[in-house]
């Protein structure tokens, strides 16, 4: 009874204020909705209920820039604490020249990455070719390697052979790993009768069998975020990307799901426990850790990589550092598309205690990041040991103990 009271005393409370509100502060067009129920497109809601349009025109979301009052502490990173090896590199052609490979050393300089892995899926002649620019540069020999690639077109009878034979030569050629395999495989690529081709296709377990007999990791990228593949309205967080960028939308009829291309690619990981798989992006799943905490648990061949997905890493703070501290020996520092005024971000995130600062692409978040401040052994261990251990072919010597 007396919750009841309360009820309709607050009720008449809200109505009040409201009225107030309307008489004295030009608010009359506020409108009352059910507990729950969103308020009409154009308003917002200012009290328990009540709902309001603002006075003044509405900027677009890619107008809209207010500028943060908080006053707090800033550590910037133009480098990190211990040399880095970025495991996901995408230079740009810069490995096709000599001249390229002088520019790129350059700019990992004023970064601080040691070592730079290009993830470009690089096979055959255009392999060797940038192996031997590389090996003719004495500043860069030992500063670039190289991930081959998988053709996965005209999968079919006989495929499999021939695909075997092309890794065993890059690999003879001195490629270090399988990679990136692109999202391509699972949303895109057919198989030879036309059907699509599945990631958990049984077709290509020669591929990564061979690749634990070779001893080297496969670095694969599946699907892209699940909100990339949910209806493009106003709630979906990443709207302005999407309606920024039309190649990466799913509609679902077109498109297999997020749901069935994680399941696909979980399939083949299962299904070929001695090889070792580098899951891209932390897997799209940084937004959700536990999530992912449930996929590296399932699966000790497993190792991640966070290229990309800083804005989910750096909007949960603590959650984020307990996770990468749990699973400090699987995690690998990687950047994806090389902008190296971007690095720096993700030092500051990784290295400090800073709140609520701005991350470098308005489109992919419009959420503030927070430092996880993680410890050096985790440090070390994402950014360069973690590397090192699981693709023996990286330069071994000259990293901090």
């Amino acid at each position: 009874m007396r919750s009841a009271i309360l009820a309709a005393g607050f009720a008449a409370l809200s109505v009040s204020v409201a009225s107030a509100q309307g008489r004295g502060g030009g608010r009359a067009n506020a409108v009352t909705i059910q507990a729950g129920e969103p308020c009409p497109a154009g308003m917002t809601e200012i009290r328990p209920r009540q709902c309001m349009p603002p006075e003044f025109p509405a900027p677009s979301i890619v107008d809209y820039r207010p500028k943060s009052t908080l006053v707090t502490p800033v550590n910037m990173k133009p480098t990190p604490k211990y040399p880095a090896i970025d495991y996901h590199g995408h230079a740009a052609g810069a490995l096709n020249t000599a001249e390229g490979i002088d520019r790129l050393g350059n700019a990992l300089d004023s970064i601080g990455v040691k070592l730079f892995v290009a993830a470009d899926n690089m096979s055959g002649d255009r392999l060797k070719n940038s192996l031997a620019l590389v090996a003719a540069n004495p500043k860069m020999k030992d500063r670039v390697r190289i991930l081959t690639g998988v053709s996965f077109q005209n999968v079919g009878p006989g495929w499999a052979e021939k695909a075997v034979a092309q890794l065993d030569a890059d690999i003879a050629a001195g490629a270090v790993g399988i990679g990136e395999i692109s999202k391509g495989l699972g949303l895109s690529a057919k198989k030879a009768d036309g059907s699509r081709l599945q990631i958990d296709d049984p077709m290509l377990d020669p591929v990564w069998q061979e690749a634990a007999k070779l001893n080297i990791p496969v670095f694969i990228h599946t699907a892209d975020p699940a909100s990339f593949f949910k209806p493009i309205d106003y709630t979906n967080e990443r709207w302005l990307e999407l309606a920024l960028f039309g190649d990466r939308r799913y509609p679902q009829d077109r498109f297999p799901s997020f749901e069935q291309l994680m399941t696909e690619r979980d399939n083949m990981v299962r299904r070929n426990p001695k090889t070792t798989f580098v899951i891209a992006h932390m897997s799209w799943y940084a937004n959700d850790l536990p999530k992912l905490s449930k996929l590296m648990d399932e699966f000790p061949n497993v190792v991640t990589e966070m290229g990309a997905v800083l804005y989910d890493v750096g909007r949960q703070p603590r959650v984020a550092h307990d996770f990468f501290v749990k699973y400090q020996d699987r995690i690998l520092f990687g950047k994806d598309a090389f902008q190296p005024e971007e690095y720096p971000y993700y030092w500051r995130v990784f290295e400090t205690r800073d709140d609520y600062f701005d991350y470098y692409r308005d489109y992919h978040a419009f959420w503030k990041l927070y430092g996880i401040d993680l410890p050096d052994e985790v440090l070390k261990k994402i950014y360069y040991k973690n590397a090192l251990r699981i693709t023996k072919a990286l330069p071994q010597a000259g990293w901090p103990k």
